[in-house]
């Protein structure tokens, strides 16, 4: 098609990131700033929290351990990119001021919009206002920037998780966007929760029933500007870059091991046997950049008026599926070789196949201890906490079952496509094929990862939790 890389394709283009600061955007951020040096402006929307403006926000922001390769090869220059502008999704005009907006109007190229909210317990009414209003947002500033080549959204390859197979493709609206809209902004939060059953349909909950109507605004704009619709799966910490294992997401496979770590989770609800789609950030990452490109250079080569929003897979289930029985021999083993200082008890992990049986089981292994537990870190001074989570724990489990005891699979044909239409250099350097990626000693770095960078306990600190561990 043309022989402009995506190093080029960047080349002096101004960027505009809605979640920015999450665990998706961060890891985007880092990896433009260090493998694509001539990109221009990166505008960050960021809300003002705790009374903090975002300017301070965002010298926190550079203070995260995932800039450190960038800073020692870039030094501290490199963050003169990023500009904050103060804005929020969830508000008219994503909360940007008069100027702020100008600014994005005039001078953006390229627009990711990865901001949502991830919580399966969030109510209608949440996700509506985030998910499905805050991408009608996004796509409305999209219309009035006068120099876009593409918006990159990203969804989820669960918006199709009613279905036990699922293609590229956009599938048809699960419901009345405007009435899904009119009775989220205007009922009682009772009338809503009353109604939300019905209106989900086969949805299994708000998240993945809104960030599916979401996927429509974007596709029905096509005729304004060039889109493209990336969907990962469970997104789990890093494979290669910038360092192994790192993460600062809690969820899916991080957050069990933060418990198993700890030594106060030593049973889990799972077959080991099904499929777990799970994709390393940086893989995800990676696909935001080629897809962008992909859909930018589309336009200006071929096109100037697109007709249909690319869609993308960033999934492993049907290509490089992870199983957990492919672990389990080596879980307690990585445990013990990278046990925390802080941990409570000693590590173990087994896996539960029944619901049933998996609250039985808890209550031996976990909320007994966990009374015990909590009642010496009370007359030790300290603040009891494992009560409090277990419960959360348990409040959790029906809304997750059918995450937990269920498999999808994902097909991701048209994604390894775009791999092989990048150069041999951009496979190298934003590929998005997973075909090398080994299952076992992934989640030894996911291990090690969560290690550091969750419990925050740093390589020097492993000798002296391995005699605790040997005691």
């Amino acid at each position: 098609m043309t022989e402009m890389d995506i190093t080029e394709f960047y080349r002096g283009k101004n960027i505009f990131i809605t979640g920015g600061t999450g665990f998706v955007g961060i890891a985007l951020v880092e990896k433009i700033l260090r493998s694509l040096p001539d990109v221009g402006t990166l505008y960050l929307l960021v809300r003002p929290k705790n009374g903090k403006p975002v300017g301070v926000r965002l010298e926190e922001y550079t203070k995260n351990a995932i800039f450190q390769r960038l800073r020692s090869e870039q030094g501290d220059d490199v963050f003169k990119k990023l500009v904050p502008l103060a804005g929020d999704v969830g508000e008219e005009n994503l909360g940007l001021s008069d100027a702020d907006r100008q600014t994005v109007i005039e001078k953006v190229n390229i627009v990711f919009h990865s901001a949502a909210t991830l919580d399966f317990e969030a109510s209608l009414k949440t996700t509506v206002i985030i998910n499905l209003l805050g991408t009608r947002r996004v796509v409305q500033l999209c219309k009035e920037i006068q120099h876009l080549s593409a918006l990159l959204h990203v969804s989820s390859a669960y918006v199709n998780s009613n279905l036990k197979s699922a293609d590229e493709i956009l599938y048809p609206q699960p419901g009345d966007v405007e009435k899904v809209v009119q009775v989220a902004l205007t009922m009682t939060d009772e009338a809503i929760n009353d109604l939300t059953p019905t209106l989900l349909g086969t949805h299994l909950n708000t998240y993945t029933f809104t960030k599916a109507l979401a996927e429509l605004e974007v596709a029905n704009s096509i005729s304004s500007f060039p889109s493209c619709i990336v969907r990962p799966s469970m997104i789990t910490a890093a494979w290669k870059e910038p360092t192994p294992g790192w993460t600062i997401s809690k969820n899916g496979p991080q957050g069990f091991m933060m418990g198993a770590g700890k030594g106060v989770v030593r049973r889990l609800p799972m077959n080991t046997e099904l499929v777990c789609d799970y994709i390393p950030v940086d893989t995800v990452v990676n696909s935001m950049i080629a897809g962008a490109y992909h859909t930018g250079i589309k336009r200006f080569f071929v096109c100037c008026s697109p007709t249909e929003t690319p869609v993308f897979h960033i999934t492993s289930s049907t290509y490089k599926p992870f199983r957990w029985h492919y672990v389990i021999s080596v879980m307690d083993s990585y445990l013990h070789r990278y046990p925390l200082r802080s941990a409570a008890w000693y590590p173990h992990m087994k896996f539960i196949p029944s619901l049933f049986w998996f609250k039985v089981s808890a209550m031996i292994f976990h909320i007994l201890p966990a009374y015990i537990l909590d009642a010496v870190t009370f007359v030790t001074g300290g603040r009891p906490v494992l009560r409090k989570m277990h419960r959360n724990i348990f409040r959790s489990l029906d809304r997750l079952e059918p995450f937990i005891f269920n498999e999808w699979m994902f097909d991701n044909k048209k994604t390894l496509e775009l791999h092989a239409t990048l150069s041999p250099g951009d496979q190298e350097k934003f590929g998005v094929d997973i075909g090398r990626l080994d299952w076992v000693p992934y989640f030894e770095n996911l291990i090690k990862g969560v290690r550091e960078y969750l419990h925050n306990e740093k390589l020097s600190t492993l000798e002296a939790a391995k005699k605790k561990n040997n005691v």
